[in-house]
């Protein structure tokens, strides 16, 4: 991929990438950064590139994003660790994964597939063999489970 190609490429898909990181995020300054990380890995391999560059970029940003978001849970777990009086609320992350794993199989694998790995209703419906309604359906029965276990948790 060409230089020249490779900039229209990336005015095109940058804001979709910052959409994608911003989603798991939830801050706008570190998608930014993750953004900026996953363009500047795509440059440093924008020879060997073809297009379309939108799949390899939002699947680069989405990792490089969880890795943002595992880092920051273990820097609060760290924290944790090193000031066992600090509440649970300054960790909300690594408490809702500690309660996200006590799920059935079920509701836990919907949850993972539409919140942790980002992918669409239709995806997760074409892996569980089922219909996109139905699905809507499991990930909000499986979101109101997780808030009562959630609850459960913090009494």
């Amino acid at each position: 991929m060409s230089p020249e190609e490779f900039q229209q490429e990336v005015v095109r898909l940058r804001p979709r990438m910052l959409r994608q990181a911003e989603r798991f995020v939830r801050s706008s300054d570190m998608a930014e950064d993750i953004v900026q990380d996953a363009l500047l890995r795509l440059w440093t391999l924008h020879d060997e590139l073809h297009l379309p560059l939108a799949p390899l970029a939002l699947v680069l940003t989405r990792n490089l994003a969880l890795n943002a978001l595992r880092s920051k849970a273990m820097r609060s777990l760290d924290e944790a660790i090193d000031s066992p009086d600090e509440q649970d609320a300054e960790q909300p992350y690594a408490r809702m994964m500690q309660v996200l794993e006590t799920l059935p199989p079920q509701p836990q694998l919907i949850l993972r597939l539409r919140h942790i790995e980002g992918l669409e209703y239709k995806a997760i419906a074409r892996l569980l063999g089922s219909n996109e309604v139905a699905v809507r359906k499991a990930v909000s029965r499986a979101r109101i489970l997780l808030r009562d276990h959630y609850l459960q948790f913090s009494d």
